[in-house]
């Protein structure tokens, strides 16, 4: 006999809905059965309520205060990995930043994160020097085969990160690297050179930022993302390495993406939450900078349009927990970057919905995808002997964001005051309740454990 089982809900079968019971045992999926079927020692009803594959979110910064290198303290792993819970978010892939090498501190990442997850993680690493592309093999064998590239970290670019910067020689050895690893490049796609030029002019023009995300959008715009991804995606093919295009936010992006795959690139598409909810007209002001830009309009639809069309594969959140303090000063001085992981599935399906685009075509994008592209195996479906990761869902409940109810220690939220129609009941990672009646469960501390990925 099983352990748990879900029993009445409307259940996620890959492509669609249909009433049934999960079944769960040893922390894994056991069945999949007609609705009153399921046997188990315990019963939960979800009658009335969507039960899912649990979200992974395989893009967040998982930092300590204003540092968003790494985590420090089992205490940053906790709040964060709550606020995964709390959205819906059974399996995070934070990025680790860093100027030193990766392999001394390994073990003390992992242990430090374990100590404190609620969910499951696996972790990206920046490459930045030559002694961290020299490490890129090792990493992949501990099972962190993806590595990020800050594209936009030239000349002194990247001195408040800590990093030093690089070049496109930088770039095609590591293509090189990463394809006899295994691995496949996450880059951050900006043409900085340009993007400084056009920095110097808005300021100049707009001293005191009067002009807001518009005129944050303006220093960074579409094209300097669009050159630097196609740049990265052809070098990519001929090197032979696969590429996963993070935070994509604009049209021309996708677009330059989807025509580098079109012409034989290994690339997969990935935006965030933050460009399908908002725009450069919304009213949240310095507390929307981030990087890249929040867009025009015209660039929020076009992504949604792209959903549509297949062409964007996964949705993340580039969650980032800096305190709200690092948003103060205005537009130019505020840091970029914020949280999203305590409204990730509400605010995704809540807006899904305004767009007219069915939940079915959303679930993959953020579960079956990422799972696969990441080399989670055994995560991101509800099929016997997976992981029981699982989100359980109320469609029709709405619910308004306050951020001293957020799990995040971050203290706000850029959807504060605003309205979701879907609400986060139950998170399961592996069986165990992390978030049960919409609260955090009091022994998921810990729960969580780092996950080895392999791609190919």
């Amino acid at each position: 006999m099983s352990e748990l089982v879900l029993t009445g809900g409307t259940v996620w079968t890959g492509d669609g809905f249909a009433e049934g019971d999960v079944e769960i045992a040893g922390g894994k999926i056991a069945r999949v059965a007609a609705t009153g079927s399921g046997r188990a020692a315990q019963r939960i009803d979800v009658s009335g309520l969507h039960v899912l594959p649990g979200a992974i979110d395989a893009h967040i910064h998982l930092g300590h205060g204003r540092d968003i290198s790494r985590p420090r303290v089992p205490e940053d792993a906790l709040t964060e990995t709550g606020a995964a819970a709390t959205g819906g978010v059974t399996c995070i892939i934070p990025y680790i930043l860093s100027s030193e090498p990766y392999r001394p501190v390994f073990d003390e990442l992992r242990l430090v994160t374990e100590a404190g997850a609620r969910v499951d993680f696996s972790f990206h690493f920046v490459i930045a020097t030559d002694t961290q592309m020299a490490e890129v093999a090792w990493l992949a064998e501990q099972g962190s085969p993806t590595a990020k590239l800050f594209m936009n970290i030239r000349g002194d670019e990247g001195a408040r990160l800590g990093l030093p910067g690089t070049d496109d020689g930088f770039l095609f050895r590591l293509l090189e690297t990463l394809r006899e690893a295994g691995g496949m490049l996450c880059p951050h796609p900006e043409n900085i050179e340009v993007a400084w030029v056009l920095r110097d002019r808005v300021t100049a023009a707009d001293a005191d930022g009067t002009g807001g995300l518009a005129a944050w959008n303006d220093t960074r715009p579409p094209f300097v993302e669009a050159e630097a991804l196609s740049r990265a995606s052809y070098f990519a093919r001929i090197v032979g390495t696969p590429l996963h295009a993070v935070h994509t936010s604009s049209g021309e992006a996708l677009a330059a993406a989807v025509l580098q795959r079109e012409q034989g690139s290994d690339v997969s598409i990935e935006t965030c939450i933050q460009y399908l909810t908002d725009d450069t007209e919304s009213p949240i002001g310095a507390t929307g900078k981030v990087n890249p830009p929040l867009r025009a309009p015209a660039d929020r639809a076009a992504l949604w349009e792209g959903i549509r069309r297949g062409q964007i594969d996964t949705i993340a959140t580039d969650h980032i927990h800096r305190p709200a303090s690092s948003k103060q000063g205005g537009i130019w001085t505020a840091q970029p970057g914020f949280p999203g992981l305590d409204t990730f599935l509400p605010a995704l399906l809540t807006q899904a919905r305004k767009e007219d685009v069915a939940v079915e075509r959303m679930i993959p994008l953020v579960t079956r995808n990422p799972a696969r592209r990441m080399g989670l195996a055994g995560k991101g479906e509800l099929e016997p002997g997976f992981d029981a990761d699982i989100t359980v869902l109320d469609m029709g409940k709405a619910w308004t964001v306050e951020a001293d109810k957020l799990a995040s220690d971050a203290g706000y939220s850029i959807y504060q005051d605003r309205q979701m129609d879907v609400s986060v009941v139950h998170t399961l990672s592996r069986g165990r309740f992390a978030l049960r009646d919409g609260s955090l469960s009091d022994d998921s501390r810990g729960h969580g454990s780092y996950v080895a990925r392999k791609l190919r």
